[in-house]
């Protein structure tokens, strides 16, 4: 759990600052660093989507794991939750792109390659490296976040404590039986989540992605590699 408490505090303290700096950051310069995070957002989600080795693979679970995140409305409910936190412990006028922060902070802090494989390294060898890494990515990113979106970006610890903190015990327990291969393709899934994320950072869309609802699809792999090489010995 060490990687996941480091990546809480510098969230948190990347946060702090961003919303200390918030009226010290010009509309014109917050905007260009904006879409500057979101093409490093863009190519980090691509650089991991390219890694598959099973690029069926990568659709089908897009596809399934996307209509099973439609129908449970994993976004809405997301949405939900930050309200919920915004009238609780916010008041006033001037945090209303609050669930906006908790949403794109918590998916885009939880979801990838650096996540899983982090999380994996952490629960089997107690190797710290990888998360670590992240926590620095995160805690940089979120001071612009912060800036930006306001207060609610501090909220994503709450995700990343359950769903970090989560993985890395359940790899504790169960890591050793999970194959490499299985492990790249959530991986290379998580990335096709991310560029989502870059893309909705960019404005290139008229609508913008439900990422949110995307994302049981990053543990479909665990069923498809087994069912897929079942189905290959039956065909010979």
């Amino acid at each position: 759990m060490l990687g996941t408490i480091i990546n809480v505090v510098l969230v948190l303290a990347g946060s702090i600052l961003g919303l200390i700096f918030k009226n010290r950051i010009s509309t014109r310069f917050a905007s260009g660093l904006n879409y500057a995070l979101g093409l490093c957002v863009l190519g980090i989600g691509i650089s991991s989507m390219i890694k598959t080795n099973d690029t069926l693979c990568v659709i089908v679970c897009m596809v399934v794991g996307t209509l099973a995140g439609e129908a449970l409305n994993i976004e809405r409910r997301m949405d939900g939750i930050g309200e919920v936190l915004r009238r609780k412990m916010i008041k006033g006028e001037g945090n209303n792109r609050f669930v906006e922060g908790f949403v794109t902070a918590s998916v885009l802090f939880c979801v990838g390659a650096m996540a899983i494989n982090g999380s994996l390294e952490a629960g089997m060898s107690q190797k710290y490296d990888i998360l670590i890494s992240k926590a620095v990515i995160d805690g940089v990113t979120s001071i612009t976040f912060a800036a930006a979106m306001g207060v609610g970006v501090a909220f994503s610890v709450i995700p990343i404590l359950i769903y970090e903190g989560g993985m890395t015990l359940l790899f504790s327990v169960v890591g050793q039986g999970i194959a490499p291969a299985v492990v790249a393709e959530m991986s290379a899934v998580g990335g096709t989540i991310i560029v989502g994320i870059g893309i909705n950072m960019l404005g290139m869309t008229k609508e913008k992605i439900r990422v949110g609802n995307m994302l049981p699809a990053i543990f479909l792999p665990l069923l498809y590699l087994p069912l897929s090489q079942w189905l290959s010995g039956l065909m010979g």
